[in-house]
């Protein structure tokens, strides 16, 4: 049995698409309201707050997949997340299951010097404190032999559904409308983005090969890196639309900060779109040759032929 714990967003979802087609039809998804995606899951309703319902829901999981997100609210991240791990990591060990933990960058340094697995982290506000705490937890699970586990850590995301990340929502939902883009304080930095099908289809094949446990593991992404320029120009022509965009400067975010929390409580994020954010998963990359990275011309045309499909792209709904 593979068991997805917050399997509702767009990587559980998926990954639990890829578990089916690739490797096992014993999948059961885990959440506040699960709903099936294959038609073979078990679905359970568990609140991971909740040490009990953690355990239960772990209970005959042969591997654990933690790919649950919360909302862009500090304290909520600051007084939960901890709380999942540990409850995630007691259940695992009490089940004897192992665990695949989907894990971000925000305990990296923000600063233009690549990083790798290696990367010491150094957090920046209190949400990359909190990342950081609960990576760590694990990691010296891990070091103790307590708990068979590895981690997936990917950096921002782009791609289809129900895709979530301040690229996402500020230059890819906008341009889908027609409207201009808005890039974060510059245009001239270099990004690493990933696929969202990718980064599921990588937990998949992290989950299944038994030497890829006791490491923390950099998620596949195309080594094309694109400056926001070149991302909104190519966004744009897969779309059709008009390849618009402003700058949105460091005060704008704090003055909108002031009316908006969730637009507050992402501001601290802002120093990594200030310099080059270099990603490498190059260790991934040679333990997997044959893992198939999305190019960026073949995603942003995945995202465009879906909003075709589903008639949210302005060039199609005049």
């Amino acid at each position: 049995m593979h068991t997805i714990l917050g399997a509702n967003g767009q990587i559980g979802r998926e990954l639990a698409r890829v578990l089916a087609r690739e490797f096992t039809r014993e999948i059961r998804l885990v959440s506040r309201q699960p709903q099936r995606v294959n038609d073979t899951d078990q679905v359970h309703r568990a609140d991971l707050l909740d040490a009990s319902q953690t355990c239960t829901a772990v209970a005959g999981a042969a591997v654990v997949y933690l790919t649950a997100g919360l909302p862009m609210d500090t304290q909520r991240w600051v007084a939960q997340w901890p709380v999942i791990m540990r409850n995630v990591i007691d259940a695992c060990i009490r089940h004897g299951a192992r665990l695949v933990f989907f894990d971000n960058t925000y305990m990296y340094p923000q600063h233009a010097a690549p990083l790798t697995e290696d990367t010491p982290f150094a957090p920046h506000g209190e949400k990359g404190r909190v990342r950081a705490a609960v990576a760590t937890m694990l990691l010296e699970a891990m070091a103790a032999g307590r708990i068979t586990a590895l981690i997936g850590r990917a950096p921002e995301f782009y791609g289809p559904g129900l895709t979530q990340s301040i690229t996402q929502r500020m230059v890819i939902d906008p341009l889908k409308r027609g409207r201009p883009a808005k890039v974060p304080l510059r245009d001239d930095t270099l990004r690493t983005l990933i696929y969202t099908p990718d980064a599921s289809r990588a937990l998949a094949w992290l989950g299944n090969a038994p030497d890829t446990y006791g490491q923390t593991w950099h998620l596949p992404c195309d080594d094309e890196r694109l400056t926001y320029r070149g991302f909104v120009e190519r966004t744009a022509a897969a779309l059709g639309v008009a390849p618009r965009y402003t700058v949105v400067r460091r005060w704008q975010f704090h003055l909108a900060g002031l009316f908006d929390a969730q637009i507050r409580d992402a501001a601290e994020l802002l120093p990594r779109y200030a310099v080059d954010h270099v990603f490498v998963s190059d260790k991934f990359k040679r333990r997997f040759p044959d893992f198939p990275v999305t190019r960026y011309a073949q995603g942003l045309c995945a995202i465009a032929v879906e909003a075709r499909a589903t008639g949210t792209a302005a060039s199609w709904n005049r």
